[in-house]
């Protein structure tokens, strides 16, 4: 795993700034990428499996880790969290949001425990050939951590073709804005949940984003997603 402090944070920040999303190359190695994909077969560890098109959410499934977590994902929500904090409350500052966030994980996710939002939210998900993920928000309850991680655990070209990421922005009174984000195998990208700062001529206003995965083509795709909120 790449040395968390040894990222690049003001260029995260710049790009997360302009774009929404911002990408941090090789945050996993090949040999974590297929470990963490291999334990998507074994059903122990997780709390839950989710089928998206029993529910409308696109094709495809995907599976919640219960806790405790695997050190790895523990390992990396421990130790983004304290970097994407003072983000998430410049962002709540310019959008005259009132919540601020702590800057240690553990104290975030007393916080969420506190609300009744207990259960584990990291989760890996599976795509094969036709599986797609609809836009959506990961919105699990009242406390919500504005920005999330995915890491990218296939090779494009190799494993799957088509699934790329792709983000969608809602700004008022105009057309919604698209994001097609390239992915590389162990690449993470940190992107907004909800909704993110924009500067306009008369200050700072909120845009809505989603997020989904466009149709898998061929092969099997496999995600880590790292949420920082807990769900209910």
């Amino acid at each position: 795993m790449t040395d968390v402090a040894a990222i690049d944070w003001p260029r995260v920040l710049a790009d997360l700034d302009a774009h929404g999303a911002a990408v941090i190359a090789g945050l996993l190695d090949p040999e974590q990428c297929r470990a963490m994909a291999a334990r998507y077969g074994d059903a122990q560890g997780f709390r839950s499996r989710v089928v998206m098109q029993r529910h409308g959410y696109g094709q495809g499934e995907y599976r919640y880790f219960d806790y405790p977590l695997p050190d790895l994902v523990a390992s990396l929500r421990t130790a983004i969290y304290p970097q994407l904090a003072p983000i998430a409350n410049r962002w709540n500052e310019r959008m005259n949001i009132d919540t601020r966030y702590p800057a240690t994980h553990a104290d975030y996710l007393a916080r969420c425990h506190t609300a009744g939002q207990t259960r584990s939210t990291p989760l890996l998900l599976k795509y094969g050939p036709g599986d797609y993920n609809c836009l959506h928000q990961d919105l699990y309850g009242e406390q919500v951590f504005p920005l999330q991680l995915a890491v990218l655990l296939s090779e494009p070209g190799q494993d799957f073709s088509g699934g790329e990421f792709v983000l969608t922005e809602q700004r008022p009174r105009m057309q919604s804005r698209p994001e097609v984000v390239p992915l590389k195998q162990g690449d993470a990208v940190i992107f907004a949940v909800h909704h993110r700062p924009v500067a306009g001529s008369r200050g700072s206003y909120r845009v809505n984003l989603r997020h989904g995965v466009s149709r898998i083509r061929s092969g099997l795709r496999h995600t880590l997603g790292i949420i920082f909120h807990d769900a209910a």
